[in-house]
């Protein structure tokens, strides 16, 4: 009886910075869940017609479109209001928008709401209070990160944190290489000897997570961490599936640590971040270099979720 309780009344469910690379894909997974989907419409919005139609495409299949401002505290208030539980996925990258303090000026709006029963804010990579070592200024995403765990811990907010893995459109397909989102042809970069443990996800699968994760009451204030034992590989197992694929050897170039970080002061800041997050995910291994139990890893939280196996991932670019 009690699972059909918990599914008569549905969750209510805002996802904000829905119609982003991560956001789009929650959304479609809240619905497909089941959950009662509100998307948050800014009015900021103007003229770009691709987050206008994407905004109208969710409507379409059922999700309720919400306007609010980041620039006007009352209307965020409002929007928090009509849910349970708050999703955001606002941009942490350096080449794209980075936009993660602002999740800040939400943290003040779902403490003034005061009955949201969760927030899961913008994680979904590696794991922010692990990375205080990390290079600037790349690490900037990290420290952000944590000042709006501070907020929503201080604040006493229910919050759950989904991460762990590599979005495997920028970090699979391209073989982990930089610059270039599609296999190489003929030569392929190897990271040191290419055996440190990287984990991959699709980022589909990620979003089906945090949607099953959100009303779960075994993740409340916890972190889940999205580690698919299948999907945990060396770089060098992941060239091998793709060679296995084509048919054909790729020629290898092993590049040392130090060769890797060389130049990086003479280059643009977004790319100096970038060069950063790969040398702590292809050299240090910061996405296996510590236990997560069986509790707390999505995989085996919700095995219901047949997640794609990277094999099968880049069957796509066959």
């Amino acid at each position: 009886m009690g699972s059909v309780g918990k599914h008569m009344e549905k969750t209510r469910v805002l996802v904000v910075g829905a119609t982003g690379y991560i956001g789009k894909r929650i959304v479609m997974a809240c619905l497909a869940e089941g959950h009662e989907t509100y998307v948050l419409q800014r009015p900021e919005i103007g003229l770009d017609i691709e987050k206008v139609q994407i905004l109208l495409s969710f409507k379409k299949l059922g999700a309720r479109l919400v306007e609010a401002s980041f620039s006007d505290h009352e209307s965020l208030v409002s929007a928090v209001k009509l849910v349970d539980v708050v999703v955001s996925a606002m941009s942490g990258v350096h080449f794209r928008s980075h936009n993660i303090l602002v999740q800040l000026k939400l943290v003040e709006a779902i403490k003034e709401a005061g009955h949201v029963k969760r927030f899961l804010p913008s994680e979904f990579g590696m794991d922010p209070s692990r990375m205080g070592h990390a290079l600037p200024p790349g690490r900037e995403t990290f420290d952000q990160k944590m000042e709006v765990r501070h907020a929503i811990e201080a604040a006493g907010i229910p919050h759950t944190y989904v991460l762990g893995a590599c979005f495997a459109a920028y970090f699979a397909g391209n073989l982990s290489q930089m610059e270039t989102l599609l296999p190489p042809k003929k030569k392929v970069n190897i990271y040191s000897d290419g055996n440190v443990k990287v984990v991959f996800a699709d980022e589909d699968d990620i979003a089906k997570y945090t949607a099953k994760t959100l009303n779960d009451p075994r993740t409340l204030n916890k972190t889940v961490c999205i580690r698919c034992p299948e999907n945990v590989l060396t770089q060098i197992e992941l060239v091998q599936i793709w060679e296995k694929l084509t048919g054909n050897e790729l020629e290898k170039t092993n590049i040392a640590a130090k060769d890797f970080l060389a130049n990086i002061e003479q280059m643009e800041i977004p790319h100096q971040a970038g060069i950063g997050h790969f040398f702590h995910i292809f050299y240090e291994g910061c996405l296996t270099d510590y236990e997560v139990g069986e509790d707390e890893e999505a995989s085996s939280l919700y095995p219901d979720v047949k997640y794609k196996r990277m094999d099968d991932y880049l069957r796509m670019f066959l």
